[in-house]
């Protein structure tokens, strides 16, 4: 059983949002104020009734519209699926069908303004709201929720509540317990016959009794706990390598948490649905931690896959569901890199308001580019997911100088919040199908060269020939996307202004000064009309010896670009790139 649909409308910046969920782990990312924490507080309503307290709301938490109306009510709707056939009959309020001999169960959850100022919930199953949620339904809907900043070692230290406790009681069988129980027992025997706690004992008593006399005198004794069970599980505290727990630091605390968490939560025999919510982790792990967090959530998942597997192909049957569903909130590129592209949920702000967009919905051609998708996907060009405009270019030498192009020119692109990445090679194709009416609703430009065939030279007034490659590109112009090409290369157009020339030889001579100079020499013999055909030859067309390693050479020309104290020219589709991308 899992919960494969939540519908959110009116609450906060979202005016209505439907978000596509799986089995297993799923992570929320998304800029800031995107409405990550909005999704969060939406689950926790139905879920964690009983856990760290019920999601309180007030009127400020009604969505406003950009024309000024505010909401009157938040409406929250959950769909799960998958149920198992015992999930059915303690959910069979709630059940609708959904085709075949499969039901999924339907709740909701509405919050309306009442007198106070305070949004007060109704929680309903199926269809109908006067189909009251029961508290044996709600008990069923388990979930622990890790807030950010979190004290995860007031959740280990001994109390009644700790979840080693519960984690404790849930593993110990009834003999198991009285075992414990006879030992602590014992225990407490030998250490009242101890010389420091009998003379303390004795010490106490006299003076207790002189205090109140006999008739008035209580029974006292010095111990642990006492010999009960729950008791003693709520004395029980984790140490850390010989030192307490509120000694150590926060980052392995949350991890620490989260281990004794989870396997509380795999062990409830009582829940029909199980979920751990987590939000935004990386705020107490560095990055190395966020990949061995989520390696291990992941492990989770495939682990519980082919336990499952397993069991159906020995027993033929579907086994009793004891997985859990992980809902985790990120601003994080380094997490959301490392992440199964199938597992992330996009929460972003369009044109028309917030949206919601699962990767794992696209429906790549071929497959292969997914996977190679998942290999590009680095902690720079995860980026993408918390980016308002993108600008996406071939490699790290167009990085570089359309960089130092563009602050050349006084745009300034992280203030536009423009990400400029690289898709390391003609690798556009498995980028562009993340953008879209039905994907990310964010401006993209595309930048490349037009490549035309081999030892055409065009002047800055030609025409543009596009290669194959180049067509194709051109054929993903949408809305969204918009491509913008080079008349040969970036080089080549940078090559074509005058005013270029200098910083470019600059540049070369810099890295390579016998070849610079001469080159320098080369392009100053030659006429107006072939000197980008000779200043470009003579780096990447060289006759004799290698040519110039563009990735180096882009370092170089970005560095003379910005230490130049003349004019620099940017290539017209540059500019109309930039012009583009930064409008609002």
């Amino acid at each position: 059983m899992y919960l494969a649909k939540l519908k959110v409308s009116g609450l906060r910046r979202i005016s209505s949002v439907e978000l596509q969920f799986r089995p297993g782990l799923n992570i929320l990312v998304g800029e800031n104020n995107a409405g990550k924490t909005a999704v969060i507080d939406s689950l926790r309503a139905l879920l964690s009734t009983t856990e760290d307290g019920a999601v309180r709301l007030d009127e400020s938490d009604l969505h406003l519209s950009q024309g000024g109306v505010r909401a009157t009510e938040v409406l929250l709707q959950y769909v799960f699926e998958d149920l198992t056939l015992e999930q059915e009959a303690d959910f069979a309020a709630a059940l609708q069908p959904m085709g075949g001999d499969k039901y999924a169960a339907h709740f909701g959850v509405r919050y309306t303004l009442s007198a106070g100022g305070r949004l007060r919930p109704k929680r309903w199953c199926g269809l109908h709201e006067d189909n009251a949620v029961s508290a044996e339904m709600l008990e069923d809907l388990r979930a622990v929720y890790l807030p950010p900043l979190r004290d995860p070692a007031s959740g280990l230290r001994p109390s009644r509540s700790s979840q080693l406790a519960r984690l404790l009681t849930r593993l110990a069988t009834t003999e198991e317990k009285t075992s414990i129980t006879e030992l602590m027992r014992q225990f407490e025997k030998d250490l009242e016959k101890e010389s420091p706690v009998a003379n303390t004992q004795k010490a106490i008593d006299t003076q207790h009794e002189t205090m109140l006399g006999a008739a008035l005198r209580q029974s006292l004794s010095i111990g642990l706990t006492s010999p009960e069970f729950h008791r003693i599980a709520a004395r029980l505290q984790i140490e850390v390598d010989s030192f307490d727990v509120d000694q150590n630091g926060l980052g392995y605390n949350n991890l620490i948490y989260m281990a004794v968490v989870l396997s509380e939560l795999e062990t409830n025999p009582d829940a029909a649905y199980r979920a751990l919510i987590i939000e935004e982790p990386e705020a107490h792990l560095h990055p190395q931690l966020q990949g061995v967090l989520l390696q291990f959530l992941q492990s989770k998942e495939r682990k519980k896959l082919a336990e499952k597997e397993d069991q159906e192909g020995r027993e033929g049957k579907v086994p009793a569901d004891q997985s859990v569903q992980i809902f985790v909130s990120s601003h994080s590129p380094n997490f959301a890199s490392i992440a199964d592209v199938d597992t992330l949920c996009c929460i972003h702000r369009g044109p028309a308001g917030v949206k919601s967009f699962a990767p794992r919905t696209v429906k790549f051609v071929p497959p292969a580019k997914k996977d190679k998708l998942q290999r590009y996907l680095d902690v720079t060009r995860a980026e993408l997911f918390f980016a308002r405009k993108v600008i996406l270019v071939e490699g790290a030498a167009e990085l570089f100088i359309v960089d130092a192009l563009a602050k050349k020119a006084g745009y300034d692109l992280k203030r536009a919040s423009v990400s400029l990445l690289s898709t390391e090679g003609l690798n556009f194709d498995c980028f562009l199908p993340l953008f879209g009416e039905d994907a990310l609703n964010i401006r993209v430009a595309l930048l490349s060269d037009a490549d035309p065939p081999t030892g055409t030279f065009p002047g800055a007034k030609d025409a543009i020939v596009l290669s194959a490659t180049a067509k194709t590109l051109e054929a993903a112009k949408s809305d969204w996307v918009e491509p913008f090409f080079a008349l040969k290369t970036l080089e080549y157009d940078l090559a074509l202004h005058e005013e270029n020339r200098d910083a470019m030889l600059s540049a070369l001579t810099e890295m390579h000064p016998i070849i610079g100079a001469t080159l320098r020499i080369e392009v100053e013999a030659a006429p107006e009309a072939d000197r980008a055909k000779v200043l470009f030859k003579g780096m990447f067309e060289r006759d004799k010896g290698e040519s110039i390693q563009k990735g180096r050479y882009a370092q170089s020309l970005a560095a003379a670009i910005a230490t130049s104290k003349n004019s620099i020219a940017i290539p017209p589709y540059i500019e109309k790139a930039l012009d583009f991308i930064v409008k609002p």
